[in-house]
């Protein structure tokens, strides 16, 4: 107990200005915060919301977004969400099904909109991650889906961060790799549903953590429940 009021007494109270309208927001759960986080252009970065419904994003307080997608990437989607979060972007630019050209001039483009880094598929060739690390400025972050991931030679190839999301295996694997490549590599990690995974992940040694957030539908169907009462 005397710890717990100890750390109570040393927090810093923090002024909390709300809208006056904007009382549906969607929050992070707070054990996101006990990551270090990546800093990236100087900006410091413990969350990631994983969405592209621009109204989520929208009323979300995440200190970034992850637009990635089950479809063939497209700049009018990596544009929309980029010009509607009030936060940095890193954009799905494929790497599975989409790949070569296609995804090395889509992340020149999500470069030339502002992103600050575009994500590949864990099927992607260490000669494509070379090639675009080479074209522009801002991160690759390669996705690991799986312990037969080679994540050694995506890092060598070009990649800065290790988007860690291997399912139910993500704690283990982040373990793994902070032991085969150590504290340096920065690595995001998929934190799942619950604040014990979330928790869990961060303990593995996760920088930063992807959180799922609620659909557009859930939200409403929450706050139509409220009204009827």
């Amino acid at each position: 107990m005397e710890n717990k009021d100890m750390e109570k007494k040393n927090e810093k109270y923090i002024p909390n200005i709300e809208s006056r309208l904007r009382h549906t927001y969607i929050k992070v759960p707070k054990e996101i915060y006990k990551c270090s986080g990546i800093s990236i252009f100087e900006k410091r970065i413990k969350s990631l919301l994983f969405s592209t419904d621009i109204a989520v994003i929208r009323n979300a307080n995440a200190d970034s977004v992850m637009a990635v997608y089950p479809f063939t990437p497209q700049i009018s989607i990596s544009q929309s969400v980029i010009s509607v979060s009030s936060v940095p972007c890193f954009i799905g630019v494929g790497g599975g099904t989409t790949t070569g050209l296609r995804t090395i001039y889509m992340s020149l483009q999500a470069e030339l909109m502002g992103a600050y880094g575009v994500v590949v598929n864990s099927p992607i060739k260490d000669d494509i991650i070379s090639k675009i690390s080479e074209l522009i400025d801002i991160p690759v972050i390669a996705t690991i889906s799986s312990f037969k991931d080679d994540y050694k030679s995506k890092y060598e190839a070009g990649a800065k961060i290790l988007n860690v999301s291997a399912a139910m295996d993500t704690p283990k694997l982040v373990k793994q790799i902070r032991k085969d490549m150590g504290d340096e590599i920065a690595i995001i990690a998929t934190g799942g549903k619950t604040t014990e995974s979330i928790q869990e992940t961060v303990d593995s040694g996760a920088n930063a953590i992807t959180y799922t957030p609620p659909s557009s539908a859930e939200v409403f169907k929450e706050m139509m429940e409220k009204y009827r009462k």
